[in-house]
């Protein structure tokens, strides 16, 4: 009788790969039950055991923590914006652009939210992620984010340069400025669409802009 073969055991995630797996699955969990959700939940979704869990993470606020940093990480913001195609419009250019900035901020909003709606407010400060690899010089991750948006809104603007009343980098810190005002609007304020914000930013308020120095009605 022939003897079948062993059966060669697949290759284990590395202790990173798998916070990093169970990381991606907590998130939408963490959304929807805040602080009061379990490891054993975390655990079915992700088809593990919760013993697996606490070999890469001592706790669950540690397992918490990393959810938070991985909610604040602006590393997949930059790269949709880096990633959007030039020979558009610029309206399209720019309404992708906030689409993914607004998404960034709600998915900071809803897994922070949460956390604390579900009683995980604490003296403590959130934790931030570790500093960027990219960054050579001084200045806080929040800083350097901001550059590296301004940045990569700027690219967006750019073929257009000839056409442009203000250089590239001015428009793009004036866009990112109203984005980042109107992910802030207050409770009762009128949502505008991303399209009518876009809009408006790049033809203007007026159907027929006037000279600035024109005074009184045409």
């Amino acid at each position: 009788m022939e003897t079948p073969p062993a059966r060669r055991r697949a290759p284990g995630m590395s202790p990173e790969r798998r916070r990093e797996m169970i990381v991606a699955v907590a998130l939408p969990l963490i959304a929807e039950h805040g602080a009061a959700v379990t490891t054993g939940q975390i655990a079915r979704a992700a088809g593990i055991g919760e013993a697996t869990i606490f070999r890469v993470f001592a706790d669950k606020d540690e397992l918490l923590d990393a959810c938070v940093i991985e909610a604040l990480r602006p590393d997949h913001v930059l790269e949709q914006l880096t990633t959007i195609p030039l020979d558009q419009p610029l309206a399209a250019r720019l309404a992708e652009a906030a689409d993914a900035m607004h998404a960034y901020t709600d998915r900071i909003g809803t897994v922070i939210g949460a956390l604390h709606a579900f009683g995980r407010a604490r003296e403590r400060p959130a934790p931030e992620p570790s500093a960027n690899p990219r960054e050579k010089g001084p200045g806080s991750l929040r800083d350097t984010t901001l550059r590296e948006t301004r940045e990569a809104l700027a690219e967006l603007f750019e073929p257009d340069r000839d056409s442009l009343r203000l250089p590239p980098e001015r428009l793009a810190t004036l866009f990112l400025n109203l984005v980042r005002s109107d992910a802030r609007r207050l409770p009762g304020d009128p949502e505008l669409g991303v399209a009518d914000l876009v809009d408006v930013f790049v033809h203007g308020a007026l159907t027929r802009p006037r000279p600035l120095t024109e005074e009184g009605p045409s």
